[in-house]
């Protein structure tokens, strides 16, 4: 008989328990061109996405497909070094499955990162931006179809979905450290392509100020689960009409390195603090 979703996640979570031994409470999500804060953890064991059953395995460059485990800022934290994206054919459920296995090994806090486009005027390449909040542009709901109880509610609020326990923290910091630190709203949107002027333009409108092609699924799949969530966005590309360049992966993925010490300070304080 074909499992259902509730068995694959228990499933994998037994997996890696069996695997890791003692997991953590603090789980990291690692974006496009962000994997260099691996560099910073004192790794104690690593898991190819390939070896751990039911795991998507990610298929985009700069990706690295690796769930790693390990003290970073003095505390023991799970990171995944490579994310899963909607436009490379999966579904939501499989999109979000790790923050669910996340969630079932004993994760309370997430955090999550992601290179993205800047609509906002003051923002400039290689700016980092704590994410306030998000507009979900994505065509499928993660949480759409049967609701296990387990898991979460029906219909979870979204009123505060990143922490604003954790963003004050970021902002003492960055004041402390004289760090350029943005805030703003993140559209998350389906891709692959990137953004038409036009695009910019409209999601700037309706209240964004950066975009990109991730964290909105797994940040609606944390919250659903009753975890703290912080979000930051590195700017690697700036669009609308007034914009004439042409974004490339390979010139978002320079950006994302060429700012990753300073998002890399950030999130290793804060997982310090929490």
């Amino acid at each position: 008989m074909e499992k259902n979703y509730l068995e694959l996640i228990r499933e994998t979570a037994a997996f890696i328990r069996e695997q890791v031994g003692e997991c953590p409470d603090t789980g990291i999500i690692l974006g496009t061109g962000l994997g260099d804060l691996v560099n910073k953890i004192e790794i104690s064991k690593e898991l190819d996405y390939h070896i751990i059953p039911n795991f998507p395995v990610s298929t985009v460059e700069g990706h690295s497909g690796k769930l790693i485990f390990g003290k970073l800022g003095g505390k023991y934290i799970m990171a995944m070094q490579g994310r899963f994206h909607y436009y490379e054919g999966y579904d939501m459920k499989q999109v979000t499955f790790p923050v669910r296995v996340m969630k079932e090994l004993g994760v309370k806090t997430l955090f999550v990162s992601n290179a993205a486009g800047g609509m906002n005027k003051e923002f400039v390449v290689g700016d980092v931006m704590v994410i306030t909040d998000h507009i979900n542009l994505f065509p499928e709901n993660p949480l759409r179809g049967k609701n296990y109880a387990e898991l979460g509610p029906r219909f979870p609020a979204m009123t505060e979905p990143y922490s604003a326990r954790l963003i004050k923290m970021a902002d003492d910091f960055a004041a402390a450290e004289g760090i350029r630190l943005m805030h703003g709203v993140y559209v998350g949107t389906p891709g692959p392509t990137f953004e038409t002027p036009a695009e910019y333009e409209y999601f700037r409108i309706i209240g964004g100020d950066a975009v990109g092609m991730s964290t909105v699924p797994e940040v609606i799949v944390a919250k659903h689960a009753d975890m703290e969530v912080f979000g930051v966005s590195v700017i690697t590309d700036l669009g609308g009409k007034d914009i004439k360049e042409v974004p490339t992966h390979e010139e978002v993925q320079k950006a994302a390195v060429k700012a990753q010490p300073v998002m890399t300070r950030i999130i290793t304080e804060l997982v310090g603090r929490v």
